[in-house]
């Protein structure tokens, strides 16, 4: 199997609520196909919201179960002040901050948001890494 993600979609509670965060108040311009899903393009990878109940149906599992999902989403950023600018415009556009930016133990600097459902996003800049032409990170 060719190692690649394509698609990472967030199972949401509310639909137009969380298409509001993310295009509206996060800016990121979105695809909706019959007001059920949205897809957003976020260089090599897209983020897809779709409704946590149709998710659950079409993966054949149940809705039900909360708490931390288990992962996280990185947004990975050129220097320790764009993290703090990241999660300031996180915050106006009503994500929580469950972590503020700060330094962390293997030398990079970073906090989180959380979106209307409680996904986490983890704004960081790691030092060692290198961010491409189009803001991909550079892995060595």
């Amino acid at each position: 199997m060719e190692p690649r993600l394509t698609v990472v979609t967030l199972g949401v509670s509310d639909f137009e609520r969380s298409l509001d965060f993310y295009g509206n108040r996060l800016g990121w311009p979105a695809k909706v196909v019959n007001g059920e899903v949205a897809f957003f393009k976020l260089n090599c990878v897209v983020l897809a919201l779709y409704p946590k109940d149709l998710l659950a149906k079409d993966a054949d599992v149940s809705p039900e179960g909360g708490g931390f999902p288990g992962f996280t989403l990185a947004h990975n950023v050129e220097s320790p002040e764009e993290v703090d600018k990241v999660l300031d415009e996180a915050r106006a556009a009503g994500a929580g901050i469950p972590k503020k930016a700060q330094k962390t133990s293997w030398g990079g600097y970073g906090g989180y948001f959380a979106d209307p459902d409680g996904y986490l996003w983890e704004v960081v800049h790691n030092p060692f890494w290198s961010l491409d032409e189009k803001g991909n990170p550079v892995v060595q």
